[in-house]
């Protein structure tokens, strides 16, 4: 029996209002943290903050807000049909999505060493989604409205708007975790003047953390894309949920840069530390001499 398009709605509709629930209290932490600690001044931070919030409770309210309405003036069996607002709150995910890579790409870049080269790839990839994504929602309006996965026509384009930012994901969480790795490995002089490899200890958590939290992004996309590729109704589920859970995963990371055990925070203090020890052993050097 196939599942009806107004059931997965609903049900995605439930999942996402707990999910902003969630993401309500992690964002008002978020700002708090941010002005409280004042360990970040920078600009794109904020921005980025408050247009993930923004754009995730835009979705939110065009999802109530078309479900309100279908309550009080149409037939419950047209919750599910494609329509003007749909459109726009179906935008609003793609939003949220493109807002996300960028964090985390502009992370990456920080990490870098603000190597803007290192980003190329992934930034192609984010905005080569982005623009698959754009002319879905007015495809599906022309094409079949009421169908309650995307008709075979678009799903090509469809799982090449979803399948390239997870490729962006994919890639800015393996050069971060991959260069937290290497600059972790700092080379020191022990008290006896011989060489060794020091692993601190700060450099092995933040990588984790960042693996974790992209993790969540990149593991939602992953099933959503296949869920789209299968054609399966659960993709409106994710659909929905996945718009909090996007903006969720990015706001753990902003969190982490206000209290200050970011990568980059790390990265600087790895810097530092590695400075010293060269001083160090310039310094027993000219002593020697």
């Amino acid at each position: 029996m196939a599942v009806s398009i107004n059931v997965t709605q609903a049900v995605g509709l439930i999942c996402e209002a707990l999910l902003y629930g969630v993401y309500c209290v992690l964002f008002i932490t978020s700002v708090i943290i941010l002005i409280k600690r004042y360990r970040v001044s920078n600009r794109v931070i904020w921005v980025a903050n408050c247009l993930l919030f923004t754009a995730s409770t835009a979705h939110f309210a065009l999802m109530f807000n078309h479900f309100y309405i279908t309550l009080e003036n149409a037939p419950f069996s047209e919750f599910g049909n494609e329509t003007p607002v749909l459109m726009g709150a179906n935008l609003m995910i793609s939003v949220v999505d493109v807002i996300g890579d960028l964090l985390l790409l502009y992370r990456c870049w920080l990490v870098w060493g603000k190597n803007f080269y290192v980003i190329i790839l992934p930034l192609l990839t984010a905005l080569g989604g982005f623009g698959c994504i754009l002319p879905i929602p007015s495809l599906l309006l022309s094409i079949d409205p009421t169908s309650p996965v995307p008709p075979i026509k678009i799903v090509p384009l469809t799982i090449a708007g979803y399948a390239l930012p997870l490729c962006t994901n994919i890639m800015v969480t393996v050069l971060i975790a991959g260069r937290l790795w290497h600059i972790s490995r700092i080379p020191i002089v022990d008290e006896h003047g011989k060489p060794v490899i020091l692993k601190i200890a700060t450099g092995g958590r933040p990588m984790m953390l960042i693996i974790e939290s992209g993790a969540l992004y990149m593991v939602t996309q992953l099933i959503f894309v296949v869920l789209v590729a299968v054609r399966n109704p659960a993709e409106a589920v994710l659909s929905l949920a996945g718009t909090q859970i996007y903006g969720i995963a990015s706001t753990l990371i902003i969190i982490r840069v206000g209290l200050g055990i970011s990568s980059e925070q790390t990265m600087s203090a790895m810097t530092q530390v590695e400075f010293r020890s060269r001083q160090d052993t310039t310094d027993m050097r000219s002593v020697s001499s």
